[in-house]
């Protein structure tokens, strides 16, 4: 029997989509090769990556504005440096939400000034941070939309006129948004979008050669949009089951009906969460995220009760992150209403015998 997978990532993944992966590595369609072994220069392999930049701009509602989708390597961790590189002038402000954005402030502050606008530090990060001044000469302002750690996500985004940057990670994809109100934005695959190994960037056009710096080919946005894609060998599996996924996404409503599901999705465990005497939510109510519901234990000595429970249930990933403890229920996309109810019956049958 298939786990019910809450991981926070890498994560769960359609099971259609799993299937189709696993064909392609045996037989890319009906070709003769696997599909890890074909060039990435080869024209099934040039028509994948077309495909996947092409869905990628089509679903976030950004087909012909002037933005270009292209996929890297080094996760968001290298995103964190190379957005600075491109766009760091002299100075860009930060929004600290969490462990990423402190992540992204420290990488930045190797090439230029930095401004921490807000941080939501003072409560172990379970708010998003309102009601900031942004000032109108910055490069940029950066933020993180999903909280992954402390499952906290953007609702609204703030009002400004400098250009938006963000990291979108954990909830990409994952519901309609006004994705043009950014200037950039970026994506490590392997939490709503397919394994790790890539990474989605998605830029305006009129971003490229905001800086005076020299940068190295590799960390040039521009130098990777003109070779759409390709300027160096791209990981095709990741790649391919990235495409699997925005087609999974395409033919199950777009952005709005995933959207409605994970809606639906995060309202059945949350109202778990808060009708259960036995647990208490992390994150501040209105800031709480749609992919990761954090929450704990009101007495930690009752996990002996509550832990077997899910275990036997074969739930997998539950655990929360160190900085917050407790459990965290990853529900990106794939994740099913069934797989909740299973954990929303294990914390109904964990009251009945606690």
């Amino acid at each position: 029997m298939n786990k019910h997978n809450f991981s926070a990532g890498p994560a769960i993944l359609p099971q259609e989509v799993i299937k189709d992966a696993a064909q392609a590595v045996l037989e890319l369609d009906n070709i003769g090769l696997s599909l890890i072994e074909i060039s990435h220069r080869s024209k099934e392999f040039i028509a994948i990556m077309e495909e996947a930049c092409s869905l990628s701009l089509k679903l976030l509602g950004l087909e012909n504005k002037g933005y270009k989708a292209i996929f890297v390597q080094g996760g968001a961790s290298l995103q964190f440096f190379m957005t600075a590189y491109n766009l760091l002038e002299t100075k860009a402000g930060y929004i600290n939400s969490g462990t990423w954005s402190t992540k992204a402030i420290n990488e930045a502050k190797i090439l230029g000034e930095v401004l921490e606008l807000a941080s939501s530090k003072d409560k172990n990060f379970n708010y998003i941070p309102k009601g900031y001044d942004i000032p109108n000469d910055l490069d940029y302002l950066h933020l993180t939309t999903n909280n992954t750690i402390f499952g906290t996500q953007y609702k609204t985004l703030p009002d400004t006129n400098v250009p938006l940057v963000a990291d979108m990670s954990s909830d990409i994809f994952s519901r309609p948004f006004d994705y043009s109100k950014f200037d950039m934005f970026y994506a490590g695959a392997q939490k709503n979008m397919g394994p790790a190994g890539v990474t989605l960037v998605v830029i305006k056009e009129s971003s490229f050669n905001k800086v005076s710096r020299v940068i190295p080919s590799m960390l040039n946005y521009e130098v990777h949009a003109k070779a759409e894609s390709m300027f160096n060998t791209p990981p095709v599996f990741p790649v391919y089951t990235v495409l699997l996924n925005l087609r999974w996404i395409a033919k199950n409503g777009g952005l709005e009906g995933v959207g409605a599901q994970n809606d639906k999705k995060a309202a059945l465990i949350y109202n778990e969460i808060d009708r259960n005497p036995l647990f208490e939510g992390f994150a501040n109510q209105e800031d709480r995220s749609n992919m990761n519901a954090t929450f704990n234990l009101k007495d930690d000595k009752l996990a002996s009760v509550f832990d077997p429970l899910w275990n036997q249930a074969n739930i997998s990933g539950l655990k929360g992150h160190r900085s917050v403890g407790g459990y965290r229920a990853s529900i990106y996309n794939a994740m099913t209403m069934e797989s909740i109810q299973v954990l929303v019956d294990c914390m109904q049958e964990f009251e009945r015998k606690a």
